[in-house]
């Protein structure tokens, strides 16, 4: 039986007549296939909009490769309607039947990996929690990790919805950084850890290892991160930051050796016993920086209180959580909240 929202006649868009089950129906297969970040009330809003914009702009345009590898899938070899010619023709937010088969296809193509959902939200994030909790990993940090978890997810890996929401599926980050094509989505970051995906649709693989497990998901998110920490921080292509606060000194890891139960593990300590410093909208990212904290899409204030300095943690895991971000000024934005995290 084919979904609500693929039946002869209907079109679907902002503004347009309403068909509650038919929306809720494509906001699933939206959801299931990483195109809408959340929400399912059956309203054909702004989010619905952009999340059918993105993916009739992968179906013109989207050959599978990534970063980080290739997706199962080609996505502009699936833009093909049965009667032959193209289903998608122009990015413009409307869900014809044309895109209904397409989408219909995509969600039974059994080489892609669907987000999964979670039937018992508050036990399922409770169990991803302790799980994180449990883990014994010393590659990074436990602690950074946990502070990075609050700011990726807020401690969610699956999505708590609003009393007149159906979505209970896997949380997810969508990135769109491409100034002359805002409606493409760049990446995506899923669950607890937002591990994050360059290439796009996910294979069953991808979901089962780092989307749908908690731990494989925050797992990753250890290796990303020592890999940040590793690479990232001093030498060509370090954090500017570090090179100027510490430029003669050696990559350090942590302040106790390995042996210490410390090691790696107090974290917060160190954030306490940090000198504290306000950043205001204005603040040079580092001194003598031309960079600096400013409000931007992701961050819509530049001002924070009682941040440690991160010039006076005895390791460099500071350096390495923002480089976990990228670089510019979302990145600092991003290290100042991870050292409030540890704080808290």
């Amino acid at each position: 039986m084919s979904p609500p929202y693929h039946k002869p006649g209907l079109t679907l868009q902002a503004g347009g007549p309403g068909d509650t089950v038919a929306v809720k129906a494509l906001q699933h297969d939206l959801r299931k296939l990483g195109y809408l970040r959340a929400g399912i009330d059956g309203i054909y809003g702004a989010g619905t909009t952009a999340a059918v914009k993105a993916l009739q702009y992968d179906l013109l345009h989207n050959d599978g490769g990534g970063t980080d590898g290739s997706a199962p899938v080609c996505l502009t070899t699936c833009n093909v309607k049965s009667g032959g010619g193209a289903a998608v023709t122009q990015v413009d937010g409307v869900f014809d039947q044309g895109l209904a088969e397409v989408l219909e296809h995509l969600v039974g193509e059994a080489k892609i990996g669907l987000v999964p959902r979670a039937p018992d939200v508050k036990s399922a994030n409770a169990s991803a929690m302790a799980a994180l909790a449990a883990m014994s990993n010393t590659i990074a940090p436990p602690p950074f990790i946990a502070a990075m978890v609050v700011q990726e997810s807020n401690g969610c890996h699956f999505h708590v919805p609003a009393p007149s929401d159906e979505d209970t599926y896997v949380t997810i980050g969508l990135d769109r950084n491409d100034h002359d094509h805002p409606e493409r989505i760049t990446s995506r970051g899923y669950g607890l850890g937002q591990f994050t995906f360059f290439h796009h649709p996910l294979s069953a693989a991808d979901v089962e290892s780092r989307v749908a497990d908690p731990a494989g998901n925050v797992a990753s998110a250890f290796a990303e991160l020592r890999d940040k920490f590793d690479h990232y921080v001093v030498g060509k292509g370090g954090a500017d930051d570090r090179t100027v606060e510490h430029p003669a000194l050696p990559l350090r890891l942590c302040r106790y050796p390995a042996s210490d139960p410390r090691y790696m593990r107090d974290c917060r300590t160190c954030a306490k016993a940090a000198g504290q410093r306000d950043i205001t909208r204005g603040t040079p990212v580092y001194v003598g920086a031309s960079l600096s904290y400013q409000p931007t899409q992701y961050y819509p204030s530049a001002d924070y209180s009682g941040i440690p300095v991160r010039a006076d943690f005895l390791c460099d895991w500071p350096y390495a959580a923002r480089r976990y971000n990228g670089g510019g000024v979302n990145s600092y934005h991003y290290q100042a909240r991870i050292l409030r995290n540890l704080l808290r």
